[in-house]
């Protein structure tokens, strides 16, 4: 059948995470919690970043804007499943199917991008920390910023273009709780394999193997840089400083490589939501717990901006 007629006026069905009815209401109070905490505590950052003065640096710019990806990525997937635990209706629309995977493909190319220019910024800083503020300027802050969103909303159009020419599928049931690349192959009948070159292409190349190196050469030189401090009180600074940003950038890694770096099989189906609700859910919420316990001046900011909105109350 054609992709049109695969969703119809009434929409393709989306299986969702899990179809044991007994652990429904579970998953729905997990998933709306998650999605709380992540819009909580993402908007945090970037209120402390935006307000507090001392935060207005190359690093806490790059997080800002990590913190609206994670929010915009949140909802793009959680707030559908949400949706279809409230009203029940799991179908989605052919041209919503297709948005839906764009923007979350778009938001993870982004992440991986900003990711890459928070691993440059911590190598100016570390290995060459004289020549920082000259390098590191707002205006090359504010042009690499744009630089990682622009390159991100392009990355994503050769993989919709292809999916829009798909001529018919073997079913409008999608095994997955949102529009992915993965479930989308698996489902179709047409012929996938200039899909699956071009994800091996620029999927594996463009998007994932350069910004991966970049980040692996940038903490050589940092972890090199690192071990020629004399002193183990500045030593341990220094990791310190990197630790948040190496953590995520793990974490975020592990997932994609398992979940989109595989031949695909409907037997990978299970696992693939198991990484996608990780990535759609758990790593947004982890960047700003990460990003405050383990960073000192995140951790001042928010002693400020409370203190400081305690006084207004017993002035008011």
């Amino acid at each position: 059948m054609a992709p049109r007629d695969m969703v119809g006026d009434t929409g393709s069905t989306r299986k969702g995470i899990s179809d044991a009815p007994e652990v429904q209401s579970m998953i729905f109070l997990l998933v709306f919690l998650t999605y709380l905490l992540s819009l909580g505590g993402n908007t945090m950052i970037l209120l402390l970043v935006c307000l507090d003065r001392k935060l207005h640096t190359p690093m806490y710019f790059f997080l800002a804007n990590l913190s609206v990806l994670d929010m915009f990525s949140t909802t793009v997937t959680l707030h559908n499943i949400i949706y279809m635990y409230i009203t029940g209706d799991n179908t989605i629309s052919y041209s919503g199917c297709m948005c839906q995977m764009y923007f979350f493909g778009f938001l993870i190319c982004d992440e991986l991008l900003f990711l890459t220019a928070m691993s440059y910024d911590r190598y100016v800083a570390i290995c060459n920390p004289l020549k920082y503020h000259l390098v590191m300027n707002p205006s090359i802050c504010v042009g690499l910023a744009f630089v990682c969103w622009l390159l991100g909303m392009i990355e994503v159009i050769p993989y919709i273009t292809l999916l829009l020419g798909f001529s018919c599928y073997k079913s409008n049931v999608i095994n997955h709780f949102f529009c992915d690349l993965v479930p989308l192959m698996i489902l179709s009948c047409s012929d996938t394999s200039t899909l699956e070159i071009l994800s091996v292409t620029e999927g594996l190349v463009l998007i994932t193997f350069i910004p991966f190196t970049l980040k692996f050469i940038s903490y050589i030189f940092i972890i090199s840089t690192i071990l020629k401090i004399h002193s183990s009180t500045g030593r341990r600074k220094a990791f310190y400083t990197c630790s948040s940003h190496l953590t995520v950038v793990i974490l975020l890694y592990s997932t994609l490589f398992y979940q989109y770096l595989r031949p695909t099989s409907s037997d990978t189906s299970k696992s693939n939501k198991f990484f996608s609700l990780f990535n759609t859910a758990a790593i947004p919420v982890l960047n700003p717990l990460i990003y405050s316990l383990k960073n000192i001046d995140v951790k001042e900011a928010m002693t400020r901006k409370f203190t400081f909105l305690n006084c207004f109350r017993i002035w008011a």
